[in-house]
């Protein structure tokens, strides 16, 4: 694009200047000229659902008889162009901008019907035409649905998906391998690979049932309400026509929003899956806080597992390898958090008929599901795949827990049991010995009740 050159482009304000080779107007150069705040523009995801409101658009006008076919079909044709991402670098507009979104539709809408112009050989407008039966006021709420929902179905679902599989995987590998469970960071009871594993993979498992119970309300769209929710300038079949277009180019069942004054004045739906992926952030915060403190050492922490060693871990520490993935999976687990902050206090600003924070809901909404997605992979294939189990080091610790002692409470008491721990913990000898000396168990009695594995399966030992 050459921003050395300019060519004069005008609107209802007036004229201004625009790079010659922008493929937007005047409308999008104004918001950029007003907005220079953080040099993020909207994601790749928002951008392909706005390609798809205006192909489902001029796919439904032209169905209604309210546009012409060769202009439909231009107007179609660059709409799947600025869809598939051939032209995102023409949609430079700040997050940080009118609260409606107007200036990226508007954005849209010019990109499409420069496009669509010079495919057709003649004039294609932005408003009159790839505008036609919308507002911006539910053209961006339907955009943030149908990016969310496609996000949600095409990329996070799938990555938990493989997650849990993952898990699943590493299960069948080491399962069966007993080590000392933790509570509040103490030794506790003995448990599985497979029982403490089993956990991650329900709370994944979990979170999928979470996202699957939001899509049918994320599928309801905003589209055919326009200005405020009556519908005013669209065809009174648009909003329905337009969801069956979608629907069949992204084989998901879009419906209108049985309430379009619901779609335009609250973003109550996007505030519900950020919830969604606020809890997929705190289960990955979880299990990379697992992985971290099972593989912390190598010779002073718990030393349990060995991640895989991915890239030197220290500029001044020769042969220091770090948990770099799981670091990775927190800090995005952060960062999700925080933007579902963000996203409820924007979801609060439904005044009367219209939400005026939609681009930044749209933003972070987006960018939770793709940081997530890509983490939960990342997870799978880069941390869980790969970690090796130090057996050794697993036993030396179950000998020694006095825990272990729990297990004769309905034998010998509470009091004479905790008496048992004590000492065994204070003389650093393992509970099977010291419980010898201070009960009348026979060894052969203290083997089967004190048995780490017999110990995983729960209940009374007999």
């Amino acid at each position: 694009m050459n921003d050395k050159t300019y060519r004069i482009e005008h609107d209802s304000m007036g004229e201004l200047r625009v790079p010659e080779g922008a493929l937007w107007g005047a409308q999008t150069q104004r918001a950029v000229d007003n907005f220079p705040i953080s040099g993020l523009s909207l994601p790749r995801g928002f951008i392909r659902a706005l390609g798809l409101v205006k192909w489902s658009a001029a796919r439904a006008n032209e169905d209604l008889g309210m546009l012409e076919s060769d202009v439909a079909q231009a107007i179609r044709d660059a709409s799947e162009q600025v869809a598939d991402g051939s032209y995102d670098e023409h949609f430079p507009i700040d997050v940080f901008q009118t609260g409606s979104g107007t200036s990226s539709n508007m954005n849209a809408n010019e990109v499409i019907a420069h496009l669509a112009s010079e495919s057709l050989g003649r004039e294609v407008h932005p408003n009159d035409h790839v505008n036609m039966g919308q507002s911006s006021n539910d053209v961006i709420p339907t955009a943030i649905h149908i990016s969310a929902a496609l996000g949600v179905s095409e990329a996070l679902i799938p990555a938990l998906e493989h997650l849990a599989a993952g898990i699943d995987i590493k299960i069948s590998e080491c399962g069966e391998i007993v080590k000392t469970g933790r509570t509040h960071l103490m030794d506790a009871m003995p448990i599985t690979f497979a029982q403490e594993m089993g956990g991650w993979a329900a709370q994944v498992r979990s979170g999928v049932e979470r996202l699957q119970s939001t899509l049918p309300r994320l599928t309801k769209l905003a589209q055919g309400g326009t200005a405020v929710g009556t519908g005013i300038n669209a065809h009174p079949e648009f909003g329905f026509g337009f969801a069956e277009a979608l629907s069949g180019k992204t084989h998901l069942d879009f419906t209108p929003n049985g309430d379009y004054f619901e779609s335009l004045s609250s973003q109550d739906t996007a505030v519900e899956l950020s919830g969604q992926l606020k809890t997929i952030a705190v289960s990955t915060m979880k299990i990379a806080n697992d992985l971290r403190w099972m593989n912390s050492g190598p010779l002073a922490g718990l030393a349990e597992i060995a991640l895989p060693a991915l890239q030197p871990g220290s500029s001044i520490m020769p042969g220091k390898v770090n948990p770099v993935i799981p670091e990775s999976a927190a800090m995005v687990a952060a960062q999700v958090i925080g933007n579902d902050a963000t996203i409820t206090i924007a979801g609060q600003s439904g005044n009367f008929q219209l939400n005026v924070m939609l681009p930044v809901i749209a933003h972070n909404l987006i960018q939770s599901i793709e940081i997530l997605a890509a983490t939960a992979r990342l997870l799978a294939d880069k941390a869980i795949s790969g970690f090796e189990v130090n057996e050794d080091r697993l036993q030396q610790a179950l000998d020694r827990n006095p825990i272990l002692v729990t297990a004769l409470n309905p034998v010998i008491g509470y009091e004479k049991g905790a008496a048992t721990a004590k000492k065994a913990y204070a003389e650093g000898r393992p509970i099977r010995e010291v419980a010898k000396e201070m009960t009348d168990l026979s060894e052969e009695e203290l083997v089967r009740l004190l048995d780490p594995v017999a110990l995983t399966r729960g209940g009374i030992q007999k």
